[in-house]
């Protein structure tokens, strides 16, 4: 009756056994350590650059606890391992000035950081201890402002391109169009050509409004975005910059970052266990974009640049080689136009390259390009921390339609990854501004974390108390079924690589006083059988049935509001729901499952059970 079969013993020891060894990383807390990534996208982290580390370390007298190399994706980090803040902060700052000679142009990005200290042997089964939040680990949070007005500029900026390009195929004349602030003014000789250019750009631009005018010399038509224009214009901005900035971040390897809107025009960045403000600036800053320009290889030009001049209306750049040269101010093309970057390979050369898909404007704009510069090169230039570097500046032999172009050259596949990966990072759609740092230390997550495991200790104390004095045997029976359930809890967390905050902790408590119900009405089911006149082996399998639905049922009400907040909530609230809703489903696992297993293997081989030990059974008074 009251006896498991060989399964479930074992599905219940199964679950011990991976509850211990998934819950144990947590205990052996983290270590300070050193980040090493690259700042630029033609360096490369790889296996020889940790052994430089450990040489430069070595040649110090600086001791590691460990030294990594993690490859993610085309993405290489170099980590580090301390004992104390104290070598951290040495390592940190030798290993910076031998890698970055020369510190207004860095090679690499040097950042402190915090690992887990767990012994390899865990970490090669997988188990990983949980992510921590700011208010655990400690940490950098920004509060960061978009500058609403630059994105409109950009875009204003966009549209006077296009409606030259589009009065041009229209053969319409017309003498000049500029932007002026947050409006596009065209001139016309006469008013012919400005009441064709309305209707025209009416058609091709309807979230536009033209206005005529006239400024006494000049017949004028003034355009501007309309109110629900600039609302899409301003939301793809943040979701750009969001976006951005998550592509940035998760490449150089921050552990669960929170980068998430805020108000109508502000981005909240939290660091996880990152110390080092400025790197943290710093890895925020990181993107690149792309410029398509064409190259003057003139004999005037090709005279300047011998004699160490640019001519007005040129730039100077160099190319991977280092060799210089020189493009025309004017941009063709920018990465707003890009739609895609994938690495790959040239088709007759097998040279590794990267495919570049650009949107429906952007290949309008290419194909006429590249139709009346036939043998003129075309320089594709990729910028970064607002220095330009030319990828490759091919000879453009035919036309190019389809918006599909290949950059090809000097790179391996390795670089072709890394610049692939870069030119989807993206650019920011409009600049930033930080107007709120805070930086939370380790030793304050610490102290967070001490007090929310005492109070979650001290109320497992209490209510195990209370069980044993209340329950007696069964009240232990329940008190390691609660224990249990922690465990199992903890476990699927860390599985999951959930993030644990200060909420969470409130609702692992929570769950403890929740997951106790369950004990209570067994226990209580199993009293009432006694008094009705059960045998025992008889009222321990009835009790254990018949709360069954009652646990079901209040548990499930409990898991719908969970689920509520999990859908609905963000931030904290968040948090405290995915501890709520996991704590739910592990506290009837080890109340239904686990305390009937402890039980059945106290109980369940009596076969002339007299008595069990679970507290005084008030009997109903005879009339």
């Amino acid at each position: 009756m009251n006896r498991y079969p060989l399964w479930k013993y074992l599905t219940v020891l199964a679950a011990l056994v991976i509850g211990l060894l998934y819950t144990l990383p947590n205990f052996f807390g983290e270590s300070p350590a050193v980040q090493v990534a690259a700042a630029k996208s033609t360096v490369k982290i790889d296996n020889q650059t940790l052994e430089r580390v450990q040489s430069l370390l070595g040649e110090a007298n600086l001791q590691s606890t460990g030294a990594f190399f993690e490859q993610n994706g085309p993405i290489g980090t170099v980590r580090v391992r301390f004992e104390s803040t104290d070598v951290q902060l040495q390592a940190k700052d030798v290993i910076e000035r031998h890698l970055n000679p020369d510190p207004a142009n860095p090679d690499y990005t040097v950042a402190l950081n915090l690992l887990p200290a767990s012994p390899n042997w865990l970490t090669a089964i997988r188990a990983y201890p949980m992510y921590l939040g700011l208010d655990l680990r400690g940490g950098v949070h920004f509060l960061m402002q978009v500058d609403m007005q630059g994105a409109l500029t950009g875009r204003y900026d966009s549209m006077a391109a296009d409606i030259r390009n589009t009065l041009r195929q229209a053969k319409i004349k017309v003498a000049n169009v500029e932007r002026s602030n947050l409006s596009i003014v065209a001139s016309f000789d006469d008013a012919d050509s400005r009441d064709n250019a309305q209707s025209e750009l009416r058609r091709a631009m309807p979230d536009m409004t033209f206005t005529g005018g006239s400024d006494g010399t000049r017949q004028t038509l003034t355009g501007r975005l309309s109110e629900t224009a600039i609302t899409q214009v301003q939301n793809n901005a943040l979701r750009q910059n969001i976006t951005t900035l998550h592509n940035r971040i998760n490449e150089l390897g921050v552990a669960e970052p929170v980068i998430q809107q805020q108000g109508a025009d502000r981005i909240v960045v939290q660091l996880p266990g990152v110390q080092d403000v400025a790197k943290a600036k710093e890895i925020l800053g990181r993107t690149a974009t792309l410029e398509i320009r064409m190259v003057d290889d003139s004999p005037a030009a090709m005279a300047a640049l011998a004699s160490n001049t640019v001519p007005f209306g040129l730039e100077r750049y160099s190319d991977r080689d280092g060799r210089s040269l020189l493009l025309r101010r004017q941009v063709i093309l920018t990465g707003e136009n890009l739609q895609d970057a994938q690495p790959g390979r040239d088709q007759q050369s097998q040279q590794p390259s990267v495919n570049l898909t650009l949107d429906a404007k952007g290949a309008r704009i290419f194909r006429d390009v590249t139709r009346d510069n036939i043998n003129r090169r075309m320089a594709i230039v990729l910028i970064e921390n607002g220095r330009g570097e030319v990828v490759t500046a091919p000879v453009i032999r035919s036309e190019i339609p389809g918006g599909q172009v290949q950059i090809s050259g000097s790179m391996t596949a390795q670089e072709a990854a890394d610049t692939a990966l870069l030119l989807r990072a993206g650019a920011l759609a409009a600049p930033m501004s930080i107007i709120e740092e805070r930086t939370i230390g380790p030793s304050l997550g610490a102290d967070n974390i001490k007090m929310g495991f005492n109070s979650t200790l001290y109320g497992f104390i209490a209510i195990a108390i209370f069980l044993i004095l209340y329950y007696r045997l069964f009240g232990v029976f329940s008190t390691l079924g609660l224990a249990f359930n922690v465990l199992l809890l903890l476990a699927v967390l860390s599985m999951l690589q959930a993030t644990l905050t200060l909420p969470g902790i409130a609702a692992i408590a929570l769950t403890l006083g929740m997951a106790i119900d369950a004990n209570v009405l067994i226990n209580e089911r199993i009293r009432e059988e006694l008094r009705g006149g059960a045998s025992p082996q008889q009222a321990i399998n009835t009790g254990f049935e018949r709360a069954w639905g009652t646990i079901l049922d209040s548990n499930l009400t409990s898991l719908i509001v969970g689920i509520a907040l999990l859908a609905f909530g963000t931030g904290p609230v968040r948090g405290f729901a995915v501890v709520h809703c996991i704590g739910i489903l592990t506290s009837m696992f080890s109340a239904v499952v686990g305390v009937r297993a402890i039980t059945n293997l106290w109980y369940g081989r009596r076969r002339k059970l007299q008595s069990i030990s679970i507290g005084q059974i008030w009997k109903p008074k005879q009339d």
